[in-house]
This record gives C-alpha cells, sequence and structure tokens, in this order.
C-alpha cells in the first residue's frame, strides 16, 4: 500500500483549490457583468484515505493504477439554481483551455434507476508542482439545490443500510426524487420572471448580503461540510 498518503495527495489537494478558485471567478465574473450567473456556489473535497482505500477494494483497483481509475480523488461539486443552468455550465467547463475533459456522464437525461440525477465531468487537469507538471483526474458535478438535497439525503441513509435499502425506503426515496425534478420543472417554467426579480434585488445592499452568507457558509468553507460526491462510475 501507499506509505505516504500525505505526498501522495498533495497535488489533489492543489488541484481541488486551484479549481475551485478558478469556478467561482467564472461566478464572479457573471456577477461583474450584471447577468445570470449558472454557478450558485461551488465546494470541493479530496477523498479521505479511508474512502479511497475501501473503494480500492471494493472495486479491485491496483495500487499502481490508481491514479488513472479513481477518477473522483479529487472531487469538485457546482450547484446551480436551474436545470438549464447545468448544461451551461457543462458547456463552460468544454471551453476552458486550461483543462481536458476526458469523460461525462448525464444523469439528469439518463436517470439512474434509484432516482438520482446529476452531470458528472471527469477532467485532466496540470497542476504545476516542483518536479514538474502532474495531470491529475478530478470529478466535476453539477447539479441543482434540489438534487443535491436529495443526493446529500441518499447518501446518509446508505451509510445506515450499506446500499440495501428497505423496499418502502426505496420508493419513498423514489418519490422523493421525482418531486426533486418536478420543482426543479417548477422553477425553469417561470425562469424568466425568477431571473428577472434577482437582477432587480441585485441593484440594492440586500444582494451584497446574500452574497457575503453565501461566501462565509457556502464558498468560503464550504469543505467542511462537504459530503462525498456520489460513486456512479
Amino acid at each position: 500500500m501507499i506509505e505516504d498518503w500525505d505526498t501522495f495527495l498533495i497535488p489533489y489537494k492543489q488541484a481541488v483549490d486551484e479549481l475551485k478558485i478558478k469556478l467561482r471567478g467564472m461566478r464572479k465574473q457573471f456577477q461583474q457583468e450584471n447577468t445570470h450567473t449558472p454557478i450558485e456556489f461551488v465546494t470541493g473535497r479530496v477523498k479521505p484515505v479511508d474512502s479511497i482505500i475501501e473503494k480500492m477494494q471494493r472495486r479491485q483497483i491496483n495500487e499502481k493504477l490508481l491514479e488513472a481509475d479513481m477518477q473522483d480523488i479529487a472531487g469538485l461539486r457546482i450547484m446551480c439554481q436551474f436545470v438549464e443552468d447545468i448544461y451551461q455550465v457543462v458547456d463552460l467547463i468544454h471551453q476552458r483551455a486550461d483543462l481536458e475533459v476526458v469523460e461525462e456522464r448525464d444523469y439528469i437525461t439518463n436517470v439512474k434507476p434509484s432516482g438520482y440525477r446529476s452531470y458528472h465531468i471527469v477532467i485532466a487537469y496540470p497542476v504545476q508542482t516542483v518536479h514538474g507538471e502532474k495531470k491529475i483526474l478530478a470529478e466535476i458535478q453539477v447539479r441543482t439545490l434540489s438534487m443535491n438535497f436529495w443526493a446529500t439525503i441518499e447518501h446518509s441513509l446508505n451509510y445506515k443500510y450499506q446500499g440495501a435499502f428497505p423496499e418502502e425506503i426505496n420508493e419513498r426515496l423514489k418519490r422523493a426524487a421525482e418531486a426533486a425534478f418536478m420543482l426543479d420543472q417548477e422553477m425553469s417554467a417561470i425562469r424568466e420572471e425568477i431571473q428577472e426579480a434577482q437582477q432587480l434585488f441585485s441593484y440594492g445592499k440586500g444582494q451584497q448580503v446574500v452574497d457575503d452568507n453565501i461566501e462565509g457558509n457556502h464558498v468560503t468553507d464550504g469543505d467542511q461540510s462537504d459530503t462525498e460526491p456520489h460513486d456512479q462510475e
């Protein structure tokens, strides 16, 4: 096994830190242009060592192939207000020259049997180290706030039941996932009105208060409350 995990994970931590800054910078640019930002907030984390080892054992990943076979050691999550925002964010990521999209999975159009919805993008991101450039695989999950609420609850229950949900819980989760998506659809139906209201609000001092709260509760300190991204490989 890898003996010095701290050293092994240094470039992954660097990748997460740099990507958070860049993705949040995209949000700031939209705000400065007084246009709707498709990014509500961004969080990120490096997978804990015990989770890496557990996944290696569960998926029989050879240690020598760990960097190539485990795509979510570095994980980021982008939260959006609307489903339409998700695909705008995906397009923006594709346009970036500082990273390469190597794989993507659309679990919104192709919803999982459990009801899980999200858009997963695996990227190769070059990290500059003292030993030269090192490309790191990172997974970016893009989802709405309601999708994230459902996924967080499902993830918590998964720890209790280890994936073997009782039938009643399983059915309730599926119904909850559909209800969450219906909420997204309803919000999309009045998206223009919502964005117009938010645009008007942004001219006042209230928006600065909201931004400050977001920065404090989610963006700046969001790492502390990040949950493990959903395994869907």
